[in-house]
């Protein structure tokens, strides 16, 4: 933003091209722009598996260098029919690699938290069932949200064999895609790639963005495979069939930008200075869809006007690394009297779940989260678990004992520090209600519902909720902490699993939307539904009050 030619620079490396993030893909169009104005700039794209013609088009028939790496030969079994469960399929693939196969580690790609957890125990399981026949395993779980010190487990050794001269031991690695490409574990030869991942989903017509299990893109299919043959050749068992490889994976990953909200990217767009953003040049043109609903969710939050030009607002929320609807809430948080308490709300919001709840200890891990509930809802309880930890001193042995994580309570202090340091560059206000007056949760949940007044649903006499905006039938998530259900609620995020679900819940009051977004809640613009003649009554409660008021003075 401050050297929009990146005129300190001479080379600029992007590696991992394949991947087609968010934020490469609009390097790709904001670099392209630069080489125009800088023809001594080089740009060198870096990939293991790339689509080359397509970069060497889109950067102007670029020269290509293919460097041929130092690989060992990987040899690639398929299934002979299609697995039913393929979780099952590859606990029981790494059993019988253990059982008959030479000596090597062995990766196991997963696609999330819950299921590598599931497979980790039922391997420890089964090969200890087998007694001495076998030798002893370890079995270590990678993924993101894991305590670095777990995760640094992946490099260690095999374990040694039980008895002298008995079976020797063997590594076995069950990870999400993480271990794809970010990093490289040394000893493994056996990779069991069930073809599935967890992907990022945008449908812009009920603006909802989940995280599904997809099937993966044969580039992703050849990264896994290499990494059996990085320090001696090794064996890749795909759980699916060679016809299914051929015929029904998609060649490359679907690029990110395609299926994102892209708020947030509009507003650094323009910051950025780019209006004309329908002529941008992406490499893979979003849906105008999609881009309509980010202009006019920035539009309705005030960070552009109707005119789609940046204001003010947009200006200063533009600066936070955050989603647009919660630098919202910090940047009119001040008004409300409620900044420090709203800064320390969306530090929690932006790092993992902080709850811990061990398979062995579920009980005592619930009665320590109900300690730190809120009767108001989820952003109120994740309040006190800050300021508990705050007042505890940071102590980690208090983490521990209170069945909350102190990476992700370490990390919202790191970010609740940063987004302090932009607040004071923009001189806004470091404020608090005073903690026993009655309006000191009310500030706090007034300040969110100016952020997030689009995310808000309705309780139907038919005992669900109803999203206000698209009439979309959802559930409370069974991790709430209310204990009642409130006719009005804020969720911070809504999540398609087996049902839909709104996650991250807090009551708030229905003429509160009367009062802190009016120019959402236009009845003009609303389907005829039951929140509707409810926002008919509060609208017409306000009016009385006013007319009230008036007579009185």
């Amino acid at each position: 933003m401050t050297d929009p030619l990146l005129e300190r620079y001479k080379v600029i490396i992007l590696d991992e091209a394949h991947e087609r993030t968010l934020a490469t893909d609009v390097l790709f169009g904001l670099l392209k722009e630069v080489l125009r104005n800088r023809p001594d700039l080089k740009l060198v794209v870096m990939s293991a598996t790339l689509e080359a013609e397509k970069f060497q088009g889109y950067f102007n028939d670029a020269p290509l260098m293919r460097v041929p790496g130092r690989l060992h030969p990987v040899e690639i079994f398929y299934t002979q029919e299609p697995e039913r469960d393929y979780l099952e399929a590859a606990i029981r693939t790494v059993v019988q690699i253990h059982m008959y196969e030479p000596l090597g580690d062995i990766l196991v790609f997963l696609t999330g938290e819950e299921e590598i957890e599931d497979a980790c125990r039922k391997i420890t399981k089964e090969v200890g069932n087998m007694g001495d026949q076998v030798g002893p395993v370890k079995v270590v779980p990678l993924y993101s949200t894991l305590p670095p010190a777990m995760q640094q487990k992946i490099f260690e050794p095999a374990p040694p064999p039980l008895t002298e001269g008995g079976p020797a031991g063997r590594k076995i690695v069950v990870s999400t895609n993480i271990a794809e490409t970010s990093l490289t574990i040394d000893g493994i030869v056996y990779v069991i790639d069930p073809g599935f991942a967890k992907q990022k989903v945008y449908n812009p017509r009920v603006r909802v963005e989940s995280l599904l299990v997809s099937p993966i893109s044969k580039a992703s299919a050849h990264q896994r495979s290499g990494r059996a043959g990085r320090t001696q050749p090794g064996k890749c068992f795909r759980l699916y069939t060679e016809k299914s490889f051929q015929q029904d994976l998609q060649p490359q990953t679907y690029p990110e930008i395609l299926r994102s909200n892209l708020a947030n990217t509009v507003l650094t767009l323009k910051k950025l200075g780019i209006d004309d953003l329908v002529h941008f040049d992406f490499m893979d043109p979003p849906a105008p869809e999609t881009l309509m609903r980010a202009l006019e969710m920035l539009n309705y939050l005030g960070a552009l006007d109707d005119d789609g030009n940046l204001t003010k607002l947009g200006e200063i929320m533009s600066e936070f690394p955050l989603d647009p609807q919660m630098s919202k809430m910090l940047v009119v948080s001040p008004e409300f009297n409620c900044s420090n308490e709203i800064l320390s709300i969306s530090a929690m919001l932006s790092v993992p779940n902080c709850f811990v709840r061990p398979r062995e200890a579920q009980k005592a891990a619930d009665e320590a989260k109900a300690r730190f509930g809120h009767i108001d809802g989820d952003h109120l309880t994740l309040l006190n678990v800050y300021h508990a930890y705050k007042q505890n001193n940071e102590d980690p042995s208090w983490c521990y004992e209170n069945f909350v994580n102190h990476r992700a309570l370490k990390a919202a202090d790191n970010v609740r520090q940063q987004l302090v340091r932009i607040m004071a560059r923009f001189n806004l206000k470091l404020c608090s209600t005073e903690f026993n007056s009655r309006d000191y949760y009310v500030n706090i949940r007034k300040a969110m519902l100016a952020g997030y007044f689009m995310q808000v649903a309705h309780l139907e006499r038919t005992g669900h909720y109803l999203t206000v905006k698209d009439n979309q039938v959802v559930h409370l998530h069974p991790s709430n902490c209310l204990d009642h259900k409130p006719e009005w609620v804020i969720y911070n995020e809504y999540v398609l699993t087996s049902r839909n679900f709104i996650r991250t819940v807090t009551d708030i009051r229905g003429e509160w939307l009367v009062d802190v977004a009016p120019h959402y809640y236009d009845l003009a613009n609303f389907p005829n539904c039951e929140a509707k003649r409810v926002l008919e009554r509060l609208y017409k409660k306000r009016e009385r009050e006013k007319e009230e008021s008036k007579n009185k003075k």
